[in-house]
């Protein structure tokens, strides 16, 4: 550069890289839970669900997705929320596997399974003598957000529309959750048309409740993967 010439810019000295006892503390790479770990997490998560469906079924509430597309069969088909709830998981695992992977699907099985197994177990040991169905509502919408979001934490799901939701988008290109707002619109509009319109209003409260949990606790800028 010509010295009788300014530079356009400054151009400080470069500086050392800081001292390591300076810098910014260092961040391990995240690990894979454990299997005890894991095991503690679909207990909890699937039992918090469960008790969920307890409130719900216990007052004739429904819900959205696949759980309450299983609670309301339950109401109809004669058969138990678990066993509807099982069945209709069974088509989306395929789905599951090849969008997000064998991993993500064996967890999501045995979560499926589980809660299964002890919402078919629960009522033996819980009993409602008075539930107000406004209650139920916000009761089942707390501990069911707050059950998906420990086996969301886990790597797992409860399948159904969320799975069929992610390929509709990939392959189409229609935001998963407007996948699942349609979902649930036409699960309520049939709810309508078989229970007391009472229960169908005070069941959308509950409904409000989980996506506003996991919309607030799930959120990958400020929890996921940290």
């Amino acid at each position: 550069m010509d010295r009788g010439k300014a530079a356009p810019y400054p151009c400080p000295m470069p500086r050392s890289s800081p001292p390591p006892d300076s810098r910014e503390p260092h961040r391990p790479s995240p690990l894979r839970h454990t299997l005890l770990e894991d095991a503690q997490a679909f207990v909890l998560g699937t039992l918090l669900c469960a008790l969920g469906v307890q409130f719900l079924t216990a007052a004739g509430l429904v819900t959205g997705q696949t759980a309450g597309a299983a609670v309301l069969l339950s109401y109809v088909g004669g058969w138990s929320f678990g066993t509807w709830f099982f069945l209709l998981n069974l088509p989306f695992y395929v789905l599951g596997w090849l969008r997000l992977g064998p991993r993500f699907v064996v967890k999501t099985v045995i979560a499926v399974t589980m809660l299964s197994l002890l919402s078919q177990v629960l009522p033996q040991f819980v009993v409602f003598e008075t539930l107000n169905p406004w209650a139920a509502s916000a009761l089942s919408g707390a501990v069911i957000g707050m059950g998906l979001i420990v086996i969301f934490r886990h790597g797992a799901s409860l399948g159904g529309i969320g799975i069929l939701a992610l390929w509709v988008q990939e392959r189409f290109g229609i935001q998963a959750g407007w996948v699942q707002l349609g979902f649930d619109a036409i699960l309520f509009l049939v709810a309508f048309a078989v229970l007391d319109p009472w229960l169908v209003a005070a069941s959308l409260l509950g409904a409000v409740a989980v996506n506003l949990i996991i919309a607030v606790n799930h959120r990958r800028d400020r929890y996921v993967g940290r």
